[in-house]
């Protein structure tokens, strides 16, 4: 999980900003169900008074009032009420907090008023109250024992009954003094309504505010996977590329790296808000004070039992289900490029299954995850709704024996099932997370895999390059070999001349070219141009000095004007046209209806294999490199064309140094110096006709192509 975590430092203030408004909105969120709590509690059940002490008293509650208190609490009392007129007292603009303060100081001596007074009541009534012992201690007249037996009964009965009395007795004092009780419940109504709007206002810009930056975040984390990715990639060398296949590189660049922002997005909206949540929560419900805290613990435990075993039961399911989507997309690929093959040799019913068993594969993988993580939401359900239950259970209880009011089991509840959504948010993100985890370590493996073609610290700069290319007995060895490809090659190409490589298949001919521009570095013996070793120099300044035409030509989406600039975007049209001329491609580009701006389609699937060929030729031409590669690159034209490019050619590339592989004798009779490979040495070298003479793998090649009489042999000769 690290591997997401560390894609998110770079952004580092924006996470601080999401966090404070994450901090913020669960606040807001944690708020709201204490104003349902004070709905109901003060709104509905102590009709909208929120202390005990009266907003207005006549004098003889105001006198009675003061039977049980001390005499600073009387002086305090005092402090508190000013007569608005005669008879009537009305309480001074006092804070809220100095009222609460007030509430918990006069709670014993202002409930004690109030039930000597209804205990004289139901005595007069002939009445037996709960609080019998009170109206015996009232018949006595002594303050300090009634003090003493109300501390017992709080004790006894726990907090929220007096606290009700104490609301019972203002709104009693209230009433007489002629204050509209209805009017102040719906004003409190309204004002706690108007507060819950404005929380909910508040969590609503948070949570869009926190949605915006979190997908910000993400999109961002996903460009920059990409571009880190896609830079690595490009400058792997052909080893590298071999280490990861076509398929795993698009899927690690695409689908991987999906996963690895949707889950990043996700985190920094859900799961950061789950610990601020579930905190918050277990503080507001240790501050209830219920003694109903040990049903959170249950519910936790059982959320996290739950989720564990789930995440051990799918993780390994997970891991696996990356490689079985390279499968599919590997067997896909490979099935969508032969389609040709595959219908010419009457393989698609083959094909199908070899597709749909790699599919049934990644289907099984990916059901077994989903069964597994379909009992998540039901268990988390059950859970969530057993848990309800249990605290109206216990809270009932409570609620009976006076120690709770209804609106704090309210809030417990909602208590409780906030901070069980925080861990269900966590739970929903331990499905994403593990596959998430696993699609950044295989994108991150893609980053950490330098190329092995390293760029030199001091590049050496040709200031005017000629093109000598010198080959200082090479040898080469593909990655996780056991034996050289080529060894010992030891040759010398110069400008203004060609030098042919020929040799039968396998033998290391392509290999060999591959190298000069550093596709592979060679593993014994160096290669230099102009004197200078081809690693003292950048890649850039190399690349630049030689133009390449691989054994398959391949063109980019496009237009063919934009494929012929591919090598050099200043290239003209006039430029762009002699390169085309010259590869014999200018005619069928002219019979297209818009010439050099017509379309090339991905992989130049809308032209022929010899079409393809010359275009690729051409682009190399436009270069104008000091250095022309060709790797078999004629064999797709017919020998008239082929003469005639060759031609032109020779007389195109002037002073640059021409090195071809070829397969036929035709495309390399006229060469300047023609090497002869065979299982990766160079076993003859030479013009056509010294070859001819001196080494008899040539000469089995060409007698395998021409006849004696093309070649020149005489009778004693062929016949042997």
């Amino acid at each position: 999980m690290g591997k997401i975590f560390k894609n998110m430092i770079p952004y580092w203030k924006q996470v601080i900003v999401i966090i404070l408004f994450l901090i913020l909105q669960v606040n807001c969120d944690l708020s709201l169900p204490q104003y349902t709590s004070n709905i109901i509690d003060v709104g509905i059940t102590n009709r909208g008074i929120e202390h005990i002490l009266p907003e207005k008293m006549t004098q003889n509650d105001y006198d009675t009032a003061q039977w049980f208190m001390t005499e600073e609490e009387k002086e305090e009392w005092a402090s508190c009420y000013g007569q608005e007129e005669e008879g009537i007292f009305s309480r001074v603009a006092l804070s809220e907090k100095k009222l609460d303060s007030l509430d918990e100081r006069f709670l014993v001596p202002l409930v004690l008023s109030y039930q000597v007074n209804s205990a004289m009541e139901q005595a007069q009534n002939g009445e037996s109250g709960e609080f019998a012992q009170t109206q015996e201690l009232a018949a006595s007249g002594d303050p300090l024992e009634m003090r003493q037996a109300l501390s017992e009964v709080i004790d006894s009965t726990g907090t929220s009954m007096v606290q009700s009395m104490g609301v019972a007795f203002a709104a009693n004092c209230d009433e007489n003094a002629g204050v509209d009780l209805e009017s102040v419940q719906v004003k409190y109504m309204w004002k706690t309504g108007a507060k819950m709007l404005g929380v909910a206002l508040i969590m609503m810009i948070c949570a869009i505010v926190v949605g915006y930056m979190a997908s910000k975040v993400g999109a961002a984390i996903g460009r920059d996977l990409r571009n880190k990715t896609f830079q690595n990639v490009v400058r792997y060398s052909n080893a590298e590329m071999d280490q990861f296949s076509t398929a795993s590189l698009i899927t690690r660049s695409t689908n991987d790296i999906q996963q690895v922002q949707m889950v990043s997005t996700m985190f920094l909206r859900m799961v950061m808000m789950a610990p601020i949540m579930g905190i918050g929560g277990i503080i507001k419900v240790a501050q209830t004070a219920t003694g109903m805290e040990w049903i959170i613990v249950l519910a936790v435990g059982l959320l996290l039992t739950l989720v564990g075993i789930l995440v051990a039961v799918s993780m390994p399911k997970f891991q696996k289900m990356q490689k079985l989507v390279d499968r599919v997309n590997l067997i896909a690929r490979e099935i969508l490029t032969g389609l040709s093959v595959i219908r010419a040799f009457g393989r698609e019913k083959r094909e199908e299954e070899r597709f749909d068993d790699a599919n049934k594969d990644l289907t099984k993988t990916m059901l077994f995850t989903n069964r597994a993580m379909t009992f998540m939401m039901p268990g988390m359900s059950m859970i969530m709704y057993g848990i309800t239950l249990l605290i109206v259970w216990v809270g009932a209880k409570h609620i009976d024996n006076g120690t709770m009011q209804v609106g704090a089991m309210t809030a417990f509840i909602t208590y409780t099932m906030l901070i069980v959504m925080s861990f269900l948010m966590l739970a929903a993100m331990s499905i994403m997370l593990p596959r998430a985890g696993v699609a950044a370590e295989r994108i991150d493996e893609v980053i950490r895999t330098k190329t092995g073609i390293e760029e030199a610290e001091n590049p050496v700069k040709l200031e005017k390059p000629e093109g000598v290319v010198r080959f200082e007995h090479v040898g080469f060895m593909y990655p996780g070999a056991e034996e050289e490809v080529i060894s010992d090659i030891d040759f010398q190409a110069k400008p203004g001349k060609t030098t042919a490589i020929i040799g039968s298949t396998g033998c290391g001919k392509s290999t060999l070219v591959n190298l000069i521009p550093r596709f592979y570095d060679v593993t014994s013996g160096a290669i230099t141009i102009d004197g200078v070793n081809i690693k003292d120099m950048s890649l850039y300044d190399l690349r630049q000095m030689v133009g390449f035409v691989p054994q398959k030509g391949v063109l980019f989406s496009g237009t063919i004007a934009s494929n012929l600039r591919f090598g050099n975007a200043d290239a003209t049209d006039e430029e762009i046209a002699e390169a085309a001329r010259i590869a014999q491609a200018q005619d069928f580009i002219l019979e297209k209806d818009h010439g050099y701006d017509s379309h090339i389609a991905q992989g130049g699937s809308n032209v022929s294999g010899g079409q393809k060929q010359r275009l690729a030729i051409a682009r190399a031409i436009a270069k104008n490199p000091k250095i022309y590669v060709f790797d078999d690159s004629f064999s797709a034209l017919d020998m008239k064309t082929d003469a005639k490019l060759r031609k032109d050619l020779e007389s195109a590339t002037g002073d640059a140094t021409v090195i071809v592989v070829a397969q036929r004798i035709s495309t390399i009779l006229h060469a300047d110096q023609i090497l002869v490979l065979d299982e990766g040495k160079i076993v003859g070298r030479g013009t056509h006709e010294e070859l001819l003479r001196s080494c008899e793998v040539y000469e089995q090649i060409a007698r395998s192509q021409l006849s004696a009489k093309e070649l020149g042999l005489d009778e004693e000769r062929e016949g042997r």
